[in-house]
């Protein structure tokens, strides 16, 4: 066997230090890039974090940064994409595809946001894992016993009013917030269930057209709605839900994004792929009836990390910064769980052009 000299070792030795030395002076805590802006955090389908117990405590992690984060970073609103959970009611998992029951996983996905009650408004919307058994097989879900209207308070002075579900009760499947930024922007944001039904589509158009709501900058989230490749989703055949009368991507911009004079930003989740970041994103603009130009993002992280039996996601989240004249918005991706450690600091930025970008509201 070749023996290493002392003098080759040294020199590894020290390229190893000057590498983790520069990867420690390379990183750099979230900040807002400018003093009067603020900022929305965008949290990922977080299924896979609740369907497997030793996933959890990273999303928690994730959302306790958050909350330390609050006042540094003038969060006014937290975003969570849908599929709150894996499975919404099964009793059992079957230890592959994970091994917390339904109960567990929603106890679990609630405690986790529960943490920001109290402190930051947090905005959720069901996904297709959120309904049925398996996945959308009915409209049934457990969202509105583990995430009732009132159960946050720092969201009840922003929400206007709740949609009715398919069984006609009002709950947070479908709801339409009001916030007013620190700069005085105001913001109407619609967070509509998965594949909406048509009677959902018209309840949030007519509250984008009322008249005290003309000046607001409108936010739409919802779980399905861009893939990928950046185009709008079509119609999925393999959810029993998604029959005439409920809505896809493409149809939710022809009815709602398109025709509405103030919706201007989409936000959604639902398409990830085994580690690639890039099927993980999409993002596409189009101008709507009015000329304005409509910003649509995909950002769903859970296949990363492992793929899809993984550690959930890696931490990602997104960081979008409104700048105070509402003219910007900048978008960074980062992970808690890479900037816990000094060891891992160097990964906690994705700064690839689909990662991190700027918005530019009225551009022509």
């Amino acid at each position: 066997m070749k023996r290493i000299s002392l003098a080759m070792m040294t020199f590894f030795v020290l390229v190893l230090a000057n590498s983790w030395t520069l990867a420690q002076t390379e990183y750099q805590k979230p900040a807002l890039t400018e003093n009067d802006a603020w900022s929305m955090i965008l949290i990922p389908d977080p299924q896979s974090y609740v369907k497997f117990e030793r996933n959890q405590p990273i999303y928690d992690l994730m959302v306790a940064w958050i909350a330390e984060n609050i006042d540094p970073l003038k969060i006014g609103l937290v975003l969570c994409t849908g599929d709150l959970v894996e499975r919404n009611d099964v009793p059992e998992m079957n230890g592959k595809e994970g091994n917390q029951n339904s109960i567990q996983q929603w106890t679990a996905t609630s405690k986790t946001l529960k943490r920001l009650d109290s402190r930051v408004p947090y905005i959720i919307v069901p996904g297709n894992h959120d309904y049925g058994f398996k996945s959308a097989e009915n409209r049934e879900s457990k969202l509105n016993q583990f995430f009732p209207a009132d159960g946050n308070d720092s969201a009840m002075g922003h929400l206007i009013e709740c949609g009715t579900n398919a069984f006609g009760e009002k709950t947070l499947e479908n709801a339409a917030y009001e916030y007013v930024s620190p700069a005085g922007q105001k913001y109407l944001v619609l967070a509509l269930e998965f594949a909406p039904r048509d009677e959902i589509i018209n309840w949030a158009k007519e509250i984008a057209a009322r008249p005290e709501y003309e000046n607001h900058f409108g936010i739409l989230l919802t779980h399905s709605y861009l893939s990928s490749n950046n185009k709008r989703i079509q119609m999925e055949t393999g959810y029993k839900i998604q029959v005439e009368g409920t809505n896809c991507g493409q149809t939710i911009w022809e009815k709602l994004v398109y025709p509405s004079k103030i919706i201007r930003l989409v936000l959604c989740g639902h398409i990830s792929k085994a580690d690639d970041f890039n099927g993980c994103v999409g993002y596409a603009k189009e101008k709507n009836e009015s000329g304005k130009m409509v910003h649509q993002m995909l950002f769903d992280t859970q296949a990363l990390g492992g793929g899809w039996h993984g550690n959930g996601g890696d931490g990602w989240l997104q960081i979008l910064e409104f700048s105070a004249d509402g003219q910007r918005i900048s978008v960074r991706t980062f992970s808690p769980l890479f900037a816990a450690s000094p060891s891992t600091r160097n990964l906690a930025w994705n700064r690839e052009p689909y990662a991190e970008f700027i918005l530019d509201i009225d551009e022509e």
